[in-house]
Parts: C-alpha cells; structure tokens; sequence
C-alpha cells in the first residue's frame, strides 16, 4: 500500500514522540499548515479522528451527569461554569482541561472513567499536524526557541492570543477560537514542571512593539514576560533592531532536546510546517541558535529592555 504524501506526514508526526527504529538519519516530516507562529485555521478533514474523541468524552460526561441526577447549572457551578460550557463539554464543541476532567470526575463520582479520557482529549485540541510537537513539548529536556513574528505560543497571554485569533483572515468561528485558546493555556503547564525543563526565547525587538489588540494587550504582554523571566529554568532574550548580524535570518525555529538526548527541530512558515529529525540538521540548528544567543541582549539586558518598553506605554 502507497501512502499519500499527506497520509506520510502525519504517520510520522504521531510516530516522532516514541521510537521509530530508523536511527533518526536523514528524517524531514512535513506537518501541514502552521500553528503556533500562525494559530492555525480551525478543524480540517485530518481532524475528525480527534473530533469523534471529543464527542465520545462529552456523551460519556453527560451520561454520568444525567445518573447522578444532576442538572447543568449545578455541575457547572461545581466546576465553576456556565450551564452553556458545560453543554459545550457534552456535545464535543469545546475541549475541557485536564483539570476540568479530573474535578468532572470527583464531582460524577466516576472513579477515574473520565480521568482515562484525558490523554486522548488532550491531544485532540491540536490539529493533526501540531500533535507530534505538542508531544513533544511535554516530555523535553529543553526547549531553545527564536521569534520573529509574534511572541511564542508559550509566552502569550490570554488577551494576546484572543487578540491574534481575532485577525484571522477568514474569521475563526468562536468554537475554534476556544479550542485554540484552551489548547494554548494548556501548553504553559510546561512553566510549573517537576523537574524544570530548560527553556531559552530569544525575540526580535519588533515583536515586542507591535501593539496586537492594542495597548493594554501589549502593557499585559509584556508584563508576563518579566514575570516569566524572573522563572530560574527560564531565558529570555532580545534581538535588538540595531544589531548588524543575526544568524536567524532565516526566520523562526524551534530545537527540542528529548530527555533521551535526542534532537528535534521545528520550523513554520506561511503554509507549511515540520519536524526536522536528521541528527546533522539539528546539531548545526543547536549551533546556529547558540550564535543568535550570543548576538542578542544578554537575558539581564533584555529584562532592563522590555521593562523600558512597558514604562514607555
């Protein structure tokens, strides 16, 4: 059986987090559109195995609800939610927390039916092609990151995010923007980790002038990096718009460094984005995001740096 060039992209994307018995040599896997730099572009055929997990969870939380006679408005007060969300969670529009789940749970008395969802409902609120590095990212040793556009996904605020969704061109419907916004909070659990991964931003200057949502949005965004940065896992650096040479000029990349030593590096643009696995490849990026490191404000430069741009609003 030939798999289509598509089929083969997520095949090895689901297959990057486990052992794939290849060595690792040579390995380039296309993921589809972008997600983290681009916020994606709401469900797509691809999705609907996740959407059926979805679905599945939501009838089985209401099943339990509905045994223990309890009606919306009182399950949703007890998770702290609106009879609307909760009817959301049922019918598989919207993806509850991990959280959520475990409190459903408590609350339903399932002894643990619904905390076995978790997994599968958690990868579900990525698109297929951003599940391998979602996976990733839980399991790191170390994340190095270089932005050129937007401040990293894992650096975003909640107004931020909503506020880049909401310039998606076509219009996001307000099911996805959820989704997305849910998925993204999700993903900063990685700040509160035992034991710490290791986690390096380096940004251009730009980014952290563009006034997305406005000036509050920005005053709010800039407030969390400094609070971010005071993490002592964590590095934030700036390139500044003066500096004459950057080894990024190629734009925005990811290097992950799984706790069994081995190397991924992930990479968007426009329409396209991929987990590049060659052992050559993601040494030379390690290389190259060392040099950019080295090119931009110190983490203690940057700090003074982004508290100068916040007094300046």
């Amino acid at each position: 059986m030939v798999m289509t060039e598509r089929e083969d992209a997520v095949a090895g994307a689901e297959a990057v987090p486990g052992e794939r018995g290849d060595g690792g040599a040579g390995a380039f896997v296309s993921l589809g559109d972008g997600w983290d730099h681009g916020d994606g572009a709401g469900r797509r055929p691809e999705d609907e195995a996740g959407k059926g997990v979805v679905v599945a969870f939501g009838q089985t939380m209401k099943t339990l609800r509905l045994r223990e006679g309890l009606e919306r408005e009182e399950f949703g007060r007890r998770l702290g939610y609106s009879a609307s969300t909760i009817a959301s969670f049922e019918q598989g529009r919207r993806i509850p927390s991990p959280r959520t789940i475990e409190r459903a749970d408590e609350v339903l008395g399932a002894g643990g039916l619904l905390c076995l969802w978790k997994e599968q409902v958690e990868r579900a609120q990525y698109p297929v092609f951003f599940q391998g590095m979602a996976a990733l990212e839980k399991e790191c040793l170390e994340l190095l990151m270089y932005d050129t556009h937007v401040v990293n996904g894992l650096l975003q605020t909640e107004e931020y995010m909503r506020a880049l969704l909401a310039m998606r061109r076509p219009p996001l419907n307000p099911e996805t923007v959820e989704q997305r916004v849910t998925a993204r909070l999700a993903r900063q659990d990685i700040f509160d980790r035992r034991p710490a991964p290791l986690l390096s931003f380096v940004m251009d200057e730009a980014v952290l002038r563009h006034r997305y949502g406005g000036t509050e949005v920005l005053r709010g965004q800039l407030e969390f990096i400094l609070l971010i940065g005071q993490k002592q896992n964590v590095e934030i650096q700036v390139m500044p718009t003066e500096c004459e040479e950057n080894a990024g000029v190629n734009g925005p990349f990811t290097v992950v460094t799984r706790k069994d030593g081995k190397k991924f590096v992930y990479t968007e643009t426009h329409a396209t984005s991929a987990l590049e696995t060659d052992p050559e490849q993601t040494v030379l990026a390690a290389a190259r995001y060392g040099i950019i490191r080295s090119q931009a404000l110190s983490p203690r430069e940057s700090m003074k740096f982004v508290e100068e741009l916040l007094g300046a609003l």
